[in-house]
């Protein structure tokens, strides 16, 4: 099986760190993002004989390339992807809907927060937990507000919810500066649970492999001489964080053709969808761990780009779509199909209304969120909405957070409240108190 994976950051100023250095971390000490030193090869008939196993099953395959089994037994990693995924709704956890005219869309969204990325958060959950503590910081006003109440909501001892006046990368700014102050993180046990963490894009590898095992048209039992069938996903892009899994799936062996679409930011924030629809990533920090990829592991060249794009606040993005595209999907795949979309599966789904499919190549449409989350996108569409009670009910519930001000000093003063408050839950924890009387 080879020596245990290490792990490097992609600006070059870290090496050798072990699966549970990355887990138990945020941003690397030089400000880069931690990857494998080295990525694993999924040969063909691996590939095949993964082909009927279940969606928790494959995260367990995927999971252990990665983590070494001294560290976690593979009994121990079953039990925990087992418990994590039972939650969701459909006993499949992942679901494909096959629609007219080749449309095929999977579905990611059936978790707790009806979006992709609890197939990889409820993994790695703590709410409730008493030995970890949850903070989370958020863009006030500029998302749904079904996903600020899935935050807001949370009343449990071991979670702290901050409402930031500023984007993501506003408050990316003083997070890095925490997560660079070594003696903070050693000292408090600090690590990120966002698309930071190598652990959550490792979890999302899953489901691309899980696509392209049921969607590319690969055959269990066909000779070893036989190529394997291309797979174009499309993937609705925001934080790059899903792309960037996509990205290592290809480089492992699975020969997926990606087409990332994204929308324009603050169009969409600012009319369509009532919140933002990326969580205001103007800065998809997961873009870093693309270059460095795609630049053939050159981390001195990943450096210079990142640190220059972090001075001149400057990029070039693709090809965006905007707000009246994405309503005339969602309007068009209910008309020919009586399946509602959401505004961000809308920026995917766009692309099959445009790009006519190719019969020589099988297409698949990731569905990173349930439209429940997002009424306004949907009423502005003109379309109707049943609002399932695990939503409806929300706005009865209780809520708990702390306001981040913008102030003329506000990123030394978030940097500064932040910490305050991670030391503060540290010293309570070590007199084994509660800390919310």
């Amino acid at each position: 099986s080879g020596p245990p994976m290490q792990y490097c950051s992609t600006r070059g100023g870290v090496h050798g760190l072990d699966f549970c250095d990355v887990l138990f971390s945020g941003f690397a000490a030089d400000g880069g993002m931690l990857m494998p030193e080295s990525l694993p090869t999924l040969s063909p008939d691996t590939l095949r004989s993964w082909t009927r196993l279940r969606f928790p099953q494959l995260v367990v395959e995927v999971a252990s390339l990665f983590i070494p089994t001294h560290l976690m037994p593979r009994d121990h990693l079953q039990a925990l992807v087992t418990e994590a995924l039972s939650s969701f709704s459909v006993p499949e956890v992942v679901t494909f809907a096959r629609l007219k005219e080749g449309l095929t869309i999977m579905e990611l969204f059936h978790g707790n927060t009806l979006a992709f990325k609890d197939l990889a958060m409820t993994c790695t959950s703590a709410k409730g937990l008493s030995q970890v503590d949850v903070v989370v910081v958020y863009p006030r006003g500029r998302i749904t507000p079904v996903q600020e109440k899935h935050m807001t909501t949370c009343l449990q001892d071991n979670i702290h919810v901050f409402a930031a006046d500023g984007s993501s990368d506003d408050f990316d700014v003083p997070l890095r500066r925490l997560f660079a102050d070594q003696d903070l993180v050693k000292s408090t046990g600090l690590m990120s649970l966002n698309s930071v963490n190598w652990s959550r894009i490792m979890i999302q590898l899953a489901h691309f492999i899980y696509a392209y095992l049921h969607m590319s048209g690969l055959e269990e039992k066909a000779s070893a001489n036989t190529p394997l069938p291309p797979l174009e996903l499309v993937v609705p892009t925001g934080g790059a964080g899903n792309i960037a899994a996509g990205c290592i799936v290809k480089q492992m062996g699975v020969p997926l053709r990606l087409v990332a679409m994204v929308n324009a930011n603050d169009i969409v924030r600012r009319t369509v969808l009532c919140g933002d629809f990326s969580m205001a990533a103007e800065d998809p920090y997961n873009m870093e761990r693309v270059l460095w990829l795609l630049s053939g592991r050159d981390s001195a060249l990943v450096k210079g780009i990142m640190e220059d794009f972090h001075r001149s606040h400057r990029q070039t993005l693709p090809e965006q779509l905007h707000t009246a595209g994405i309503l005339e999907t969602m309007r068009r795949c209910w008309e020919e199909n009586q399946y509602l979309l959401c505004p961000h599966t809308a920026v995917a789904v766009w692309h099959h209304y445009h790009t006519p499919p190719n019969a020589q190549l099988n297409r698949c449409y990731l569905a990173t969120a349930s439209p429940a989350k997002f009424q306004c996108a949907v009423q502005r569409a003109g379309l109707a909405l049943d609002l399932p009670e695990s939503l409806a009910s929300l706005d009865k519930m209780a809520t708990r957070y702390e306001h981040l001000a913008r102030t003329p000093t506000w990123s030394k003063d978030w940097e500064d409240i932040l910490r305050e408050r991670i030391q503060s839950i540290h010293s309570v924890r070590e007199r084994n108190a509660t800390y919310y009387a």
